[in-house]
């Protein structure tokens, strides 16, 4: 049975922000490139970490709800996931730095950087047991330590405010896939591989890893759409 519950879940997290990239006080559109570079650059650990949580049983999916092609045991939609979701967070983050100064948000950079390090490392510390919640929590780790002490980016502060505006398109795209408002979810979770602490239908660790990839996108996009603006 073919279900487009997962496609228009995702056409419709994109479809504005895709339609105003052409708005020519945006003109985002000038960088489609540099920004499907970095998420496809991105996506490519974050896919084997999927395709390898999906063999293992960690969390499954639903084909009630999807077009039907797998590919690699993903759904079609769970590939398009890794460049739709970020388009519309990096869309964002560029719209709010084109309209807004905002630099004295950096300020923030260390102890945003400290305080997510050391929650982590804690959480890793005391579920190591939970693969999702310590895979989620060490990505985490390394990723913020490599932005902000060896690449030394001054927008994390930045890009964690525009994650957390975010959260208000998380809640409604993240509760339908882990069920709300359907019949079952999306995305299934094992009970026994992550924290078990839900915002709504949706576990914590979600949360964590979207920001996560996020960052990662938006380091290599901001690298990329520089050196397309030397060109």
């Amino acid at each position: 049975m073919i279900s487009y519950t997962y496609s228009a879940i995702l056409f419709f997290t994109v479809i504005i922000c895709f339609i105003a990239s052409f708005d020519h006080r945006i003109k985002f559109n000038r960088y489609f490139i540099p920004f499907l570079k970095a998420a496809i650059l991105v996506a490519i650990p974050f896919i084997a970490w999927d395709v390898w949580f999906t063999s293992k049983g960690v969390w499954w999916f639903n084909t009630d709800y999807t077009l039907g092609l797998i590919i690699a045991g993903l759904p079609l939609e769970e590939w398009l996931f890794f460049i739709c979701i970020p388009f519309s967070c990096v869309f964002t983050y560029f719209c709010f730095d084109l309209f807004f100064k905002w630099n004295k948000i950096s300020s923030l950079n260390n102890i945003i950087v400290f305080i997510s390090i050391v929650g982590c490392s804690l959480v890793a510390l005391l579920h190591h047991d939970k693969i999702y919640t310590l895979v989620t929590c060490i990505a985490t780790i390394l990723s913020l330590i490599y932005l902000h002490f060896v690449a030394r980016v001054a927008w994390i502060g930045k890009a964690s405010v525009v994650y957390t505006i975010l959260m208000l398109g998380f809640f409604p795209v993240n509760g339908i896939l882990t069920g709300t408002g359907l019949e079952s979810p999306i995305v299934n979770y094992n009970p026994g591989d992550f924290l078990g602490i839900r915002m709504l239908t949706i576990p914590v660790e979600d949360a964590v890893y979207g920001y996560t990839q996020f960052l990662l996108v938006l380091y290599f996009f901001k690298r990329f759409k520089r050196n397309t603006n030397k060109d």
